[in-house]
C-alpha cells in the first residue's frame, strides 16, 4: 500500500536517491549520459533539505514495511505567474511503483498544499521527450506553453502543463 505524507528534512537522503534513480531511468537518450552518471544523491538531498527548510511543499510516497520512500513531489508558488499561481516543481516515482496511484496521490497532496497557499491554478514543466508526459495529460492538465531550455549542455524542448482548478486534483478520503 502506498501512503503519501509531508516530507521532513530526515527524508532528504531518500528523496535524493529517488531523484537520481528516476532521472537515470527517465532521461537516457534525452540528457547526456555523462550528466546522468554524475548525478549525486547527496547533492540532491542537500537541495531538497534546503527547499523544505525554506517552506517549499515536499511530499513523499512511501510503501512497504518498514516504509521506504518510493516517490516525491515538490511545489511552491509559481515562478511564472503568467502560467498559473502554483508550480509543481518535481514529481518522480520509482519505476516499480508507477501505475499504482503514487503519482496521483502526490499530485493531490501537492494541489492541497498549493490551495493552502491560496493558489487555485498550477502548472508543471515537463521535458517534451519525457516518457511519463502522458501522466499530466491523464490528470486533466492542458498544454499551456512550450519553450526550449539549455540544460546539461543540450537544447531541450519542454512543455508546461496547467490545471485550471486545483480542487479537481485533490483526492478526498472518507473514513
Amino acid at each position: 500500500m502506498i501512503s503519501v505524507r509531508r516530507a521532513t528534512p530526515a527524508d532528504a537522503p531518500a528523496i535524493g536517491a529517488v531523484h537520481v534513480t528516476a532521472w537515470r531511468s527517465s532521461y537516457p537518450g534525452i540528457l547526456p549520459a555523462a550528466y546522468l552518471s554524475g548525478l549525486s544523491a547527496r547533492r540532491q538531498a542537500s537541495h531538497y533539505e534546503a527547499a523544505m527548510r525554506a517552506g517549499v511543499g515536499v511530499h513523499v510516497a512511501t510503501a512497504g514495511n518498514p516504509a521506504r520512500v518510493v516517490g516525491f513531489a515538490s511545489v511552491d508558488r509559481s515562478r511564472r505567474p503568467t502560467l498559473a499561481e502554483g508550480e509543481i516543481e518535481t514529481l518522480y516515482v520509482l519505476d516499480d511503483f508507477r501505475d499504482q496511484g503514487a503519482g496521483r496521490q502526490l499530485l493531490s497532496a501537492s494541489a492541497a498544499f498549493l490551495a493552502l497557499l491560496g493558489c487555485r491554478t498550477a502548472f508543471a514543466w515537463v521535458l517534451r521527450e519525457n516518457p511519463a508526459r502522458w501522466f499530466y495529460e491523464r490528470t486533466g492538465a492542458r498544454l499551456a506553453a512550450e519553450e526550449t531550455i539549455r540544460f546539461a549542455g543540450v537544447e531541450l524542448p519542454q512543455c508546461a502543463y496547467a490545471w485550471n482548478d486545483l480542487g479537481k486534483l485533490i483526492i478526498t478520503h472518507t473514513p
